[in-house]
């Protein structure tokens, strides 16, 4: 089962509203959602989500009552093309595979956006490629041991990385940090090969379930962050009253800005 990937690409006027698809079919826990993808300046960067209960934007005089943020993080682009890479070389268990060009490979029939990461698929692919020059063409062919190199060098950054933002990942001992660190970059890659490659050299048993994940953009231009609140309330109100026996009080949500002047004189007035 593959979706879609949408990336925003402002500087592309030929794309409607900046966006183009791409097929998704790379991190395992994302199977069956939208990924979005900012694409500017020629760094790919991964756009999240977040959202938290009871919190406001103050903007001017004005308190929106829609609290979640959008962040937009670089993500290294192998992680995009891994998978695409993986297929094109057509490895058997006798054949490491076919060297082919960047255009055979990227050319994906039905998602004609990939196209447009041509250039980026071409600077950062010789890390875990083999490549051959015939003239003045290059071809490439996927290396494992190239890949797991570079999969070793990510848990290694990772690792450094993860105590300095977060005391609980400071306190854990050398393997709990280790397994936390697979797990995370476990999101971004197949468990087949390539994170099974891993902790097989790593000598890492991964538990069942995997790190949390923050809970990705599904859509710039077609989704309902107000339905989606509603969902959540309504997902917060159920679990209460599985664990009450009563129905628990809904929360009544805000449907327009106000203005914080007209607030306090309300109040004001109210009081004389």
């Amino acid at each position: 089962m593959t979706s879609s990937i949408k990336v925003i690409h402002p500087n592309r006027p030929s794309t409607p509203c900046g966006v183009f698809s791409l097929r998704q079919h790379f991190a395992t826990s994302l199977i069956g959602h939208e990924t979005c993808y900012l694409f500017v300046n020629g760094v790919l960067q991964e756009l999240n989500w977040f959202k938290q209960s009871y919190r406001s934007w103050f903007l001017g005089n004005y308190i929106s009552e829609d609290g979640c943020i959008y962040a937009a993080t670089t993500i290294d682009p192998v992680f995009l093309f891994l998978p695409i890479f993986e297929e094109a070389r057509l490895k058997k268990a006798d054949c490491p595979g076919k060297f082919r060009s960047l255009d055979e490979i990227i050319f994906i029939d039905g998602y004609p956006g990939y196209q447009h990461l041509l250039p980026l698929a071409e600077n950062c692919m010789q890390v875990v490629c083999e490549i051959k020059e015939i003239g003045s063409s290059k071809y490439f062919r996927l290396d494992d041991t190239k890949v797991l190199a570079w999969l070793y060098c990510k848990v290694s950054k990772l690792k450094q990385t993860l105590p300095l933002l977060d005391k609980n990942y400071a306190a854990q001992d050398e393997k709990d940090a280790l397994t936390s660190t697979v797990s995370i970059l476990g999101e971004y890659v197949k468990d087949e090969p390539w994170l099974s490659l891993l902790c097989d050299n790593l000598n890492l048993n991964l538990p069942n379930e995997k790190a949390p994940k923050v809970e990705v953009f599904p859509c710039a231009m077609e989704s309902n962050v107000g339905s989606s609140t509603s969902l959540q309330e309504k997902s917060r109100s159920d679990k209460k009253s599985n664990r009450t026996g009563k129905q628990a009080k809904k929360v009544k949500l805000e449907t327009k800005s106000q203005n914080i002047k007209e607030m306090f004189c309300r109040a004001s007035r109210s009081r004389s």
